[in-house]
């Protein structure tokens, strides 16, 4: 019986011992095979670093302003009596706007008018009666002094009931009106804006670096988020005399014609300042540069002697195996669908333009460009 049992136990451990013998073989295999198995090439268009010469720029950001920009308001109170423009309506320089009542402000200026009146007759008679001996020279003094005084006090009073009527102090496009008729409105009430719009402003900062390459008369190119397809030109016209010592940034003020009244004050704008020389830049596809806060990078591709019939180029012809090593780049500017290398990359060496995020360092890579993207200096979206 003892026997027999060992027998059974022995037999159990033989088979337990191959069960996990086996699965410990497999796992081994499969292990080795994985970490020798060869990665397949990855598929990617590329694209010649080439030296372009592109006019000399600088480019900034601002925002659009008013030549002359007000928001109408009263120095007075009073109430509304009358409304005499539409909103959205142009405005000539001194049309009427909006008038207060001044009934009040009438009565009292002429009882201002008939007090002047007979300051004026008993200085008259002041005068007749100084020249017959019969007035003193203190007392003509006093009748001169209180005719003048009001006679000033009937032309502050025509003052004031001319501020009861408001007019455009200069032409321009009304915006919204922000009162009614028979509305009580203090002094320093806005009543409605008056922009002057053609023509118009876009003031925008640079670093000090650039004022010495910026001067008044130099051509800008502005665009707005709000108008894709307006790109206006005009001309700097005013440099801010002082470097804002919070930022170091210079204001520079460029004048551009607004014919349609397009541009509206509060704008977003690009501009780009045309330099008078060009320079030399060796540019790549912007798809071809991968932007990280720790410094930009491209994948060139390279060419390594040939290890076997493996395919170097689509379509599988033999030729030597490429693959690509990362390179980190200092980027300059952009002008259509390239970008500037300034340092780290020479004219001709190939850079990966599609599949980047499938690529890593000694990758090894196939050229496809049957599907390259397209590049250009001045894209324009297709016509639908």
């Amino acid at each position: 019986m003892n026997r027999r049992m060992i027998m059974m136990l022995a037999a159990t451990g033989l088979v337990f011992g191959a069960i996990f013998g086996f699965k410990w073989f497999g796992n081994t295999m499969m292990n080795r095979f994985f970490d020798t198995m060869p990665i397949p090439p990855v598929a990617i268009t590329v694209a010649a670093a080439q030296e372009q010469t592109w006019p000399a720029t600088i480019d900034g950001i601002g925002t659009v302003a008013a030549v002359n920009g007000v928001a109408v308001t009263t120095e007075v109170a009073g109430v509304v009596e009358s409304i005499r423009f539409e909103s959205g309506h142009r405005a000539a320089e001194g049309a009427v706007l909006v008038t207060l009542d001044a009934a009040m402000d009438q009565a009292d200026l002429r009882t201002l008018e008939a007090q002047r009146d007979l300051a004026e007759t008993e200085l008259a008679r002041g005068r007749e009666l100084y020249g017959l001996e019969s007035f003193a020279k203190s007392q003509l003094d006093r009748a001169e002094s209180e005719a003048a005084q009001a006679a000033a006090r009937v032309e502050a009073q025509r003052a004031r009931i001319g501020k009861k009527v408001l007019r455009a102090p200069f032409a321009g496009v009304l915006g919204i009106r922000q009162v009614n008729i028979g509305q009580y409105v203090s002094p320093g009430t806005p009543l409605v804006t008056l922009q002057s719009l053609d023509p118009i402003y876009v003031n925008f900062t640079l670093p000090e670096q650039r004022l010495g390459a910026i001067a008044a008369g130099l051509s800008v190119t502005a665009s707005f988020d709000a108008f894709p397809d307006a790109n206006v030109e005009g001309t700097i016209t005013a440099i801010e005399p002082k470097v804002d010592e919070n930022t170091r940034n210079v204001t520079v003020q460029a004048t551009f014609r607004n014919p349609k009244a397009r541009l509206q004050p509060g704008l977003f704008a690009r501009v780009q300042i045309a330099l008078p020389k060009s320079e030399d830049h060796v540019v790549v596809p912007q798809t071809a540069v991968s932007y990280n806060p720790y410094g930009n990078s491209v994948y060139v591709v390279q060419e390594k002697p040939a290890a076997g019939d493996r395919p170097g180029t689509a379509g599988g012809s033999k030729g030597p195996d490429l693959v690509v090593t990362r390179r980190l780049i200092k980027t300059g500017p952009t002008r259509g669908d390239f970008v500037a290398v300034i340092e780290g990359l020479k004219p001709g060496e190939r850079v990966a333009t599609s599949g980047l995020l499938k690529l890593r360092n000694d990758a090894a890579v196939i050229i496809n460009n049957a599907v390259e993207p397209g590049a250009e200096l001045a894209p324009s979206p297709p016509e639908s």
